[in-house]
């Protein structure tokens, strides 16, 4: 048996974040979902893994499409979240290097805002192996679009704390897929979305920040203040650009 691999330390914020999570990040545009859900040829009635489910934020679109979700999430704090918006999911304590599944068990896999925290070819094999032959897998994240002014501003807020800590914008996870790992690209999408809320649901997004969300409680503070000052009055708008990839079997 795989032995576990040693979650990064920034996860540790995601134990107290459940709540901050759901309210703050925003959710999958319906378009982006059904796209997804097309290329990786998934029908009512299959079964499909949600790996790194967090708080459910593409479990629960999976489920109102009539697929069956088996939900896999290493961090408590998220589970318990999770369970409460995802009642109709199979959620499970695993990560992705050392999946609770078996071989074959499922017809498709996606991660949500997650495959960069297990961008390694011991996770990619495991994922090979829960999937059917002909399955796919299917990544999706919701990027910030950071030649926004808003979202400038909260980068600048933010990056002196992001440290080692894993993210998708750097685009490192792309070197997972080399020559010799199970899945090669297959397709990619990607579409406008925004997030609209007040000052508070603005707080909620950054403070959700794994990296942000592990810091003491000065440090977090200190980040909140300087967030609420960028309140000009009225909705505050976030632009995200949302991003899709499909990977096949090999």
């Amino acid at each position: 048996m795989i032995a576990a691999v040693e979650l990064h330390p920034a996860t540790q914020g995601f134990e107290t974040a459940g709540e901050r999570y759901e309210r703050g990040r925003p959710d999958y545009p319906a378009a982006a979902v059904d796209w997804l859900v097309a290329r990786l040829g998934l029908a009512p009635g299959a079964r499909v893994l949600d790996v790194g489910a967090g708080t459910g934020k593409l479990t629960r679109p999976l489920l109102a499409r009539g697929l069956r979700v088996i939900a896999v999430e290493p961090v408590a704090g998220m589970r318990v979240m999770l369970e409460r918006t995802a009642p109709a999911a199979d959620v499970r304590a695993g990560q992705a290097e050392r999946l609770p599944l078996r071989a074959a068990e499922v017809d498709g896999v996606v991660a949500g805002q997650a495959f960069h925290w297990f961008a390694n070819a011991t996770a990619l094999g495991d994922l090979a192996r829960v999937l059917r032959p002909e399955g796919r897998l299917g990544l999706v994240w919701n990027r910030r679009d950071h030649d926004q002014p808003l979202q400038a501003a909260v980068e600048r807020v933010i990056a002196p704390y992001r440290a080692t800590a894993p993210e998708h914008g750097s685009n490192a996870w792309r070197s997972a897929f080399t020559p010799a790992a199970p899945f090669e690209p297959a397709d990619e999408h990607c579409m406008a979305h925004q997030q609209e809320f007040d000052v508070d649901g603005l707080v909620d997004r950054v403070l959700s920040i794994s990296f942000v969300a592990a810091l003491d409680d000065d440090e977090r503070g200190a980040i909140e203040a300087r967030v609420r000052a960028l309140d000009a009055g009225g909705p505050l708008v976030l632009r995200y650009v949302t991003e899709l990839g499909v990977y096949a079997r090999r």
